[in-house]
């Protein structure tokens, strides 16, 4: 668990989410409440994990709205530089561009605080299916039926290749790994995709779970320690 100074750090960090998103920075909110879900992370506090990630999904979704309302999706072409410039809007990789580009991407636009989804597709497969691909600290894909038009897919086919990518990644969490280990496995998972309101929700599920085995485990550890105690006692 979080020591007293680190808790109080994590408090901190979530006052000032909330206060953010009460003032319609979702930039702010989404960075000061992702470091207070890692710090938190970090010390296995489950139930702040699970206080914390309602404002971060929610400055996500504000940020994702704000990128949709672009109506067409822009085809990133040619060579990405450090001080590539990414307007407002959906954004499609190809190859020769591979799921780091969108990755790099990604983050340089949340730097500048630029609403931006992004997506990278690889070679169509035999079977005609396109390969979404997002990186992280793990690696998520998903296939799905192309777009009508190769050249200008529409936004209702970016949209839903987002949250197929999305489901992709929670249908990857081991659901027979104990809670706690599955929370580890969501944390990674969202790193990759980030922009997911399933995938947050399910964290959230998972921490709760996490948070019951915890303290279902220190009360049986407690358990025994004072079951050792009394017969040491009678002894």
């Amino acid at each position: 668990m979080l020591s007293p100074a680190k808790a109080s750090r994590v408090d901190e960090l979530m006052e000032r989410a909330q206060s953010a998103l009460q003032a319609g920075n979702w930039y702010e909110a989404e960075r000061v409440a992702q470091r207070a879900l890692e710090i938190s992370h970090q010390a296995s506090d489950f139930g702040r994990m699970h206080r914390i990630l309602m404002p971060l999904l929610e400055s996500r979704r504000q940020r994702m709205q704000a990128a949709a309302t672009k109506a067409k999706v822009t085809w990133v072409r040619g060579e990405l530089t450090e001080d590539h410039l990414v307007a407002r809007g959906l954004h499609m990789l190809e190859p020769p561009h591979v799921g780091a580009d969108a990755r790099r991407l990604r983050l340089t636009a949340l730097r500048r605080e630029v609403p931006v989804l992004i997506l990278c597709r690889e070679p169509t497969t035999q079977l005609g299916l396109v390969p979404i691909v997002a990186i992280g600290l793990i690696t998520v894909r998903t296939r799905i039926a192309p777009p009508e038009s190769h050249e200008k897919p529409s936004k209702q086919w970016f949209l839903r290749a987002l949250e197929l990518l999305g489901d992709a990644a929670v249908g990857m969490i081991d659901g027979g790994l104990d809670a706690v280990r599955q929370v580890d496995h969501a944390m990674s998972l969202i790193d990759s995709v980030p922009d997911h309101e399933g995938l947050h929700m399910t964290l959230m599920r998972l921490c709760e779970a996490a948070e019951r085995e915890s303290r279902e485990a220190a009360a049986t550890q407690e358990a025994k320690s004072s079951a050792r105690i009394t017969e040491r006692a009678s002894d």
